[in-house]
């Protein structure tokens, strides 16, 4: 359970991914909308002030171009006129004259908060003689203001006055401007991230689901398979690269088997050669010998010639008898059938195989009521039957004559175990004893192990023995079911 969860996929990687890149661009996005929000309200802020100051200094200025004034004439000339343009704009007026001394405004004295226009700013506004915005935190008020000083002129373009326009922001109503379109923002990028979360798990499960498609075909590729069924794929992408490295691979390792069939085939047929030539020339050379020795002494007047000739005549055909028999276990050994593979149930198949040997205490055990294999029928029978066989030879002069025969299916293999309680095999000849020219038996060439385990190994399968002298022997054999 913890290498489960230990376990991330390349899906897991791949959603990750995408969602640290959307929360990314998410971020990234609302950051930027949000400068950009903040940049248009101070463009549209400054934008209403500049259509209020123009408005307002357009009006002043009519208001003083009829005649020739001076600054003493300010305040009898903008006394009612200067309450009606400030109720107009909605916004205080406080009119100093050149040297910034307050003169009039649409407020009473008493509420003029700036009676004199501070030094720094005045020397500035004269200077250059265009407006002057000064931007500063108003502590009565607590909040931000944009203080603008802008000088009038007469008909004559001569100064005469500063006007003073102060603006309060109202930061209230800022928030709340901006809180609206951040909500509207943040609405569409939850709506937004909700379409990429699922659209970046449908993307990770499309990409991944034709990687996984490629992992299972490379887990089920082996050297033994007999389907080597090349992947189609049509697009000229990065898959397309993998279908190709692929096909490939299965096309070597289909040539790797031919070539490594062949060169075992050949081994063993040279190694079987061996064996055969061995089997045979050993009767033969006595056989020659004691033709020889009997025709240097043969004499037809002796009494018993008949008699010797008789011994001879046997002694001959017994050994023609045993190289007959090598030739027929060699026969037997190269000429294994062609498998016919099908599907059965091997727990009821090693059942009818046992029934076969009524006349011996065989004790069969199994961990399932059912176990379905794929292999030959005919090749089980041989493998069982051989090693049944040679367990109940090794068990004729015994105490317990039992043979115990186990089936246990783990995973999709299958093992069965041979038991026999006879003489056993010593260790130093396990070595030898799937070998063709190894034999515990007084007769034959052994062969049968041999056929055995390589009838085993054709499927895929190992075989195995554990043995001990006086106590007994094991047989181990796996093979994969196949399904």
């Amino acid at each position: 359970m913890a290498e489960k969860f230990k376990k991330i996929t390349l899906r897991k990687d791949f959603y990750k991914i995408m969602l640290v890149i959307a929360a990314i661009n998410i971020t990234f996005t609302f950051a930027l909308a949000y400068a950009i929000l903040n940049n248009s309200l101070e463009e549209i802020n400054q934008s209403e002030l500049q259509r209020k100051n123009d408005a307002i200094l357009g009006a002043l200025d009519y208001a003083v171009s009829h005649e020739t004034i001076t600054t003493e004439d300010i305040h009898t000339v903008l006394k009612s006129k200067i309450l009606e343009i400030a109720d107009v704009n909605k916004q205080d007026i406080v009119i100093y004259d050149l040297k910034g001394q307050f003169i009039i405004s649409n407020k009473p004295n008493a509420q003029v908060e700036q009676i004199k226009i501070p030094p720094r700013y005045l020397e500035q506004i004269i200077t250059k003689k265009n407006r002057l915005d000064i931007q500063e935190y108003d502590e009565v008020h607590e909040t931000e203001k944009t203080s603008t000083y802008s000088i009038i002129t007469n008909n004559f373009l001569e100064p005469i006055g500063i006007v003073y326009l102060p603006y309060f922001h109202n930061s209230d109503v800022y928030s709340q401007y901006i809180k609206k379109y951040l909500l509207q923002g943040i609405l569409v990028i939850v709506f937004l991230g909700i379409i990429f979360y699922f659209a970046s798990g449908y993307m990770a499960k499309k990409l991944t689901r034709s990687i996984t498609r490629y992992t299972d075909k490379i887990q089920k590729v082996t050297l033994f398979q007999d389907d080597f069924t090349p992947l189609r794929y049509y697009n000229d992408d990065e898959l397309g690269e993998l279908t190709k490295a692929y096909n490939k691979m299965i096309l070597q390792i289909q040539e790797q088997r031919e070539r490594l069939a062949f060169n075992e085939k050949e081994k063993a047929w040279r190694e079987m050669a061996k064996q055969v030539a061995h089997e045979v020339k050993t009767p033969l050379t006595p056989m020659r010998l004691r033709i020889q020795n009997f025709a240097q002494r043969f004499d037809p007047s002796l009494p018993d010639i008949r008699e010797r000739v008789n011994n001879m005549a046997n002694s001959v055909i017994g050994h023609i008898d045993t190289v007959s028999a090598v030739a027929s276990a060699f026969s037997q050994f190269a000429q294994l059938p062609e498998r016919k593979e099908e599907v059965f149930d091997l727990v009821q198949e090693v059942n009818n195989i046992l029934n076969l040997y009524n006349d011996a205490p065989i004790h069969f055990h199994h961990n399932k009521p059912k176990i379905e294999i794929k292999m030959d029928r005919v090749y089980l029978h041989r493998i069982l039957t051989n090693l049944i066989t040679n367990a109940r030879k090794a068990s004729e002069d015994a105490e317990r004559p039992i043979i115990n025969v186990d089936i246990e299916q783990i995973n999709k293999r299958v093992r069965i175990t041979v038991e026999d309680f006879g003489i056993g095999i010593p260790k130093e000849m396990h070595e030898q004893i799937f070998q063709p020219s190894f034999s515990t038996k007084t007769n034959g060439m052994g062969l049968g192990l041999t056929m055995v385990k390589k009838m085993v190994e054709g499927y895929g399968g190992e075989i195995s023995l554990q043995s001990q002298v006086g106590v007994g022997t094991k047989f181990f054999i796996s093979l994969p079911t196949n399904i």
